[in-house]
C-alpha cells in the first residue's frame, strides 16, 4: 500500500496545509474549486479518510496518500459532495455500482460499543475482559420477513461464528472472506482507529456476503442480520478442544471399540482438519504422501481438464492483478504527489506576491506581483483538481483490488473440492482393506471345522465396517460431486462479474482522466489568457 507523506522527503507541515487550504482564491465561497474540496479538507492529516466522517468544519484537503481501497472522494461530476457527506464504506455498493443485493437493501454497522465479560474477573492483560459490539442495522426487500428496518447487536467473535457456518453449509462456493482477527486484539481495541477500521471492514464483508447470489438468500445471513438477541447460531468451537475431543476418541479407534473404527457418513461431509477425528486425519495424510510419492495411481482422481485449465488461468489471473494493482497503487501516489508539490508551489508563490506588494516601490512591481498571484491561485486550483481526481482513479481501481482480495476466497473454494476428494480417496482406500480383510478371515475360517464363535463375531464387525464405510463413501461422493458443480458455477459467475466490472472500471477511469485533465487545461489556459502581453511583449 502507499507510503506516508513523507514519501521522496515531502512532508508539508499541517500549519501550512491548513493556510493553503483556508487561502481565498478570490472567487468566493461559491467558487467550484473550493467547493469540491470542502469534503476532503474536513478529513484529518492523521485520520483514516475512509474511516473518519468529514466534519462541517474544514482543517486540511491534504489526504494521506491512501490504500486505494480507502478514501473518501466526491461526486464524479466535479462538483464535490457536502462536507456532511458520508465515506465510500458507507455505501459498500459504490464498490461495484451494477450489482446489488437479493434480499437486503440496506446494511450498516454503526454505533460500536465496548461493553464488559460478564465473567471476566480481574485480567493481568489489560481490555482482555471487555469487548465491542457494533449495530447492524439491515432492510429486507422481502415483505414476508419483516416490514421496516432490524437493528442487531453483534461482536466480532459472532461475525467469525458466521463465517464458520457459511464455510460448513457452502463448501465449493466463492464466500467472501471475514475480517481477520487481530493477535493484539485486546491491547488496540481501546483506540478508535481500531474500531473504526473494524466497523469499515465487517460493513463492507456484510455487504459482499449479502450481493452473493446463493450466500445472500442464506438463512445463516438472515439470523445473523434480522434475529434479534443473543446470536443464534452455533458458536464455533475452537480448535484445542476439537483436538481433545479427538484425543479422546482415538483410542476407542486404535483398539476396534464397536463404532469407532469407521468414519459415519454425517462427518465426511466436512474436511478433517476439525480435529474431531484424529485418525481420519492421519489417514488422509497418509492418503496425501501415497498420492504424492507412492507411484500408484489413487483409485479415483480429479479428471476434469476444463476445471484443471480454468485453475491454471484463475492463477494466472491472481498474478497479472498482482502486477496491475501495484501499478495503479503507483498511479496513485504519482498523482498524490503531483497534487501536493502544486499546493505547495501556489502556497509559496502567493507568499511571494505578498512580499513582492509590501516592498514593492514601483507600479510595476504590484503589477507582476499581481501576475505572480494568478499563476499561484491557478496552481492550487490545479492542486485541488489532481486531488479530487485522485480520489476518483482510488474508486474506480479499486476493483482490481477486490478481485484481488477474491482470489482467498477462490483458493479456499477450489482447497474444498481437494478435501473431498483426498476424502473420497482415503475412503476408497480404506474399503478396499477392508474387502481385503474380510476375504483373508473367510479363507481362515473356512479351515476350521464347526466354525468360532470369535471368528464369527470378527466377521461380522467386518461386514458392519464395511457398510458403513460404504455408505461414508458414496456420501463423501457425493459430497465431492456437489463440490465440484458449486465451483463450475461460481467460475462461471465470476468470469461474467468480472467482464462487466474491468469494462465499468475502465469507463469510469477514463472519463474521469479526461474530464480532470480538461479542467485543469482550462485553469492554466486562463492564467495563459490574462498574461499573454508578456508574450506580445516580447515580440
Amino acid at each position: 500500500m502507499m507510503g506516508s507523506e513523507s514519501y521522496l522527503g515531502f512532508e508539508p507541515s499541517p500549519a501550512t496545509r491548513e493556510e493553503m487550504e483556508t487561502l481565498a482564491l478570490g472567487d468566493g465561497e461559491d467558487d467550484p474549486f473550493h467547493s469540491s474540496m470542502s469534503s476532503l479538507s474536513a478529513v484529518p492529516a492523521t485520520a483514516d479518510p475512509l474511516l473518519s466522517p468529514p466534519d462541517p468544519a474544514p482543517s486540511s484537503s491534504f489526504l494521506d496518500p491512501p490504500a486505494y481501497a480507502d478514501v473518501a472522494f466526491s461526486s464524479p461530476n466535479g462538483s464535490g459532495s457536502s462536507s456532511g457527506s458520508p465515506p465510500l464504506s458507507r455505501n459498500p455498493s459504490a464498490l461495484l455500482n451494477h450489482r446489488l443485493p437479493i434480499e437486503y437493501s440496506k446494511i450498516t454497522v454503526s454505533n460500536p460499543q465496548k461493553e464488559h465479560e460478564p465473567a471476566a474477573g480481574n485480567s493481568l492483560v489489560p481490555g482482555s475482559g471487555t469487548f465491542v459490539t457494533y449495530l447492524i442495522t439491515s432492510r429486507s426487500l422481502d415483505a414476508g420477513s419483516g416490514s421496516g428496518e432490524i437493528s442487531v447487536r453483534r461482536r466480532f467473535r459472532d461475525v467469525v461464528t458466521l463465517a464458520d457456518r457459511l464455510a460448513e453449509s457452502y463448501r465449493g462456493f466463492f464466500i467472501p472472506p471475514r475480517p481477520d482477527k487481530s493477535v493484539v486484539e485486546s491491547q488496540v481495541m481501546h483506540k478508535q482507529e481500531f474500531v473504526e477500521q473494524r466497523r469499515s471492514a465487517l460493513e463492507k464483508y456484510l455487504w459482499r456476503l449479502a450481493c452473493h447470489p446463493i450466500i445472500g438468500r442464506s438463512d445463516e445471513l438472515r439470523v445473523f442480520l434480522r434475529v434479534q438477541g443473543k446470536m443464534p447460531l452455533p458458536a464455533s468451537t475452537d480448535v484445542a478442544s476439537r483436538m481433545l475431543d479427538g484425543a479422546v476418541r482415538l483410542p476407542k479407534q486404535l483398539f476396534g471399540e464397536p463404532g469407532g473404527g469407521y468414519v459415519a457418513p454425517q462427518e465426511v461431509v466436512q474436511p478433517a482438519k476439525g480435529g474431531r477425528d484424529l485418525l481420519r486425519i492421519f489417514k488422509e495424510l497418509k492418503q496425501s504422501v501415497t498420492n504424492d510419492w507412492g507411484g500408484v495411481k489413487p483409485p479415483v482422481v480429479e479428471e476434469d481438464k476444463e476445471f484443471l485449465e480454468r485453475k491454471e488461468k484463475v492463477q494466472d489471473l491472481e498474478q497479472q492483478l498482482t502486477t496491475a494493482s501495484q501499478q495503479a497503487e503507483s498511479l496513485v501516489k504519482a498523482q498524490q504527489d503531483i497534487g501536493e508539490t502544486l499546493g505547495e508551489l501556489g502556497l509559496a508563490l502567493i507568499k511571494l506576491t505578498k512580499f513582492e506588494n509590501e516592498e514593492a516601490m514601483y507600479n510595476t512591481q504590484r503589477i507582476r506581483a499581481a501576475d505572480i498571484k494568478q499563476v499561484a491561485t491557478a496552481a492550487v486550483k490545479a492542486s485541488r483538481l489532481y486531488r479530487e481526481l485522485n480520489a476518483q482513479s482510488v474508486k474506480h481501481l479499486d476493483t482490481l483490488h477486490e478481485y484481488l482480495g477474491l482470489m482467498l476466497a477462490v483458493h479456499s473454494a477450489f482447497s474444498d473440492r481437494s478435501s473431498a476428494l483426498l476424502t473420497v480417496q482415503t475412503l476408497m482406500s480404506d474399503l478396499s482393506s477392508l474387502h481385503v480383510k474380510a476375504e483373508k478371515h473367510e479363507a481362515a475360517s473356512s479351515r476350521i471345522f464347526g466354525g468360532d464363535r470369535s471368528r464369527n463375531r470378527k466377521a461380522e464387525e467386518l461386514k458392519e465396517m464395511i457398510r458403513a464405510t460404504e455408505d461414508a463413501k458414496n456420501c463423501a461422493s457425493r459430497e465431492y460431486e456437489r463440490i465440484k458443480e458449486n465451483n463450475r458455477s461460481e467460475l462461471e459467475r465470476v468470469d461474467k462479474e468480472r467482464r462487466a466490472d474491468f469494462l465499468a472500471m475502465l469507463k469510469g477511469f477514463v472519463v474521469n482522466q479526461v474530464e480532470y485533465a480538461e479542467k485543469i487545461s482550462n485553469v492554466w489556459s486562463k492564467v495563459a489568457d490574462e498574461t499573454s502581453r508578456y508574450v506580445r511583449d516580447s515580440i
